[in-house]
C-alpha cells in the first residue's frame, strides 16, 4: 500500500468510493443544565440492530474542494484506491485538523485509516503543527474507537454541525 499526496485525476475515483458505514453503537448525548451548572456526558449505546449510516458531507464535493485543502492523502495499491485523508491546517491554532477519512468500504479493516492518519501526523509536525483533531459524526462508532486506540482523547463536540444537522465529535492527538 502506497500513501501519497493526491493528484486531479485520482479526485473521480476517491468521489465515488462508499463513504457510508454501518454501525451498532453510537454515541448518545445527554445535556443538563442548571442555572449554576451545565453538565455534557456522552455514554455508548448498543443499536437493536445494524444501522447504515451516510456521509455527512457531499463526496461530489471534492471535485471544487480538493485544491483548496492543505493536504489530501490518498491510499492506493496500483490503480486500486482503498482511502483518502483530508486535513486542513489553520482551522485552529497549531493543530491540523483531519476532515474527511474515508476507506472503501471493501478495504475496511485492513490499517488503511490508520496508514493514512500516520501520515498526515508526519505532514503536521513537518508543518511545525503540535496537535491533529479528528472530527467525525457521533454515529461513526468504528471512527470514535480507532481515535482511541490511536490515543486521540475527545476534547469537544458541536452540535448540529453536518448539513444533516448531526453532532460532530472531536478527538485531539498532541504530537511529540
Amino acid at each position: 500500500m502506497e500513501i501519497r499526496h493526491a493528484i486531479s485525476t485520482d479526485i473521480p475515483a476517491l468521489m465515488v468510493m462508499d463513504h457510508g458505514y454501518q454501525t451498532d453503537h453510537v454515541w448518545q448525548m445527554a445535556l443538563n443544565s442548571s442555572p449554576t451548572e451545565t453538565t455534557i456526558a456522552f455514554r455508548e449505546v448498543r443499536l437493536p440492530r445494524l444501522m447504515r449510516v451516510g456521509y455527512p458531507r457531499d463526496p461530489a464535493r471534492l471535485a471544487d474542494e480538493w485544491t483548496n485543502s492543505s493536504a489530501i492523502f490518498v491510499a492506493a495499491t496500483d490503480q486500486t484506491y482503498l482511502g483518502y485523508l483530508i486535513i486542513e491546517s489553520g482551522t485552529a491554532p497549531e493543530t491540523g485538523w483531519v476532515t474527511d477519512l474515508v476507506t472503501d468500504a471493501p478495504r475496511r479493516r485492513e490499517g488503511v485509516a490508520t496508514k493514512l492518519l500516520a501520515s498526515a501526523r508526519r505532514w503536521c509536525r513537518e508543518q511545525g503543527l503540535s496537535r491533529m483533531t479528528l472530527e467525525m459524526q457521533s454515529k461513526n462508532y468504528p471512527s470514535l474507537n480507532l481515535a482511541r486506540k490511536l490515543g486521540f482523547v475527545l476534547s469537544g463536540y458541536h452540535d448540529k454541525y453536518y448539513p444533516d444537522e448531526e453532532i460532530a465529535l472531536f478527538f485531539t492527538l498532541t504530537l511529540r
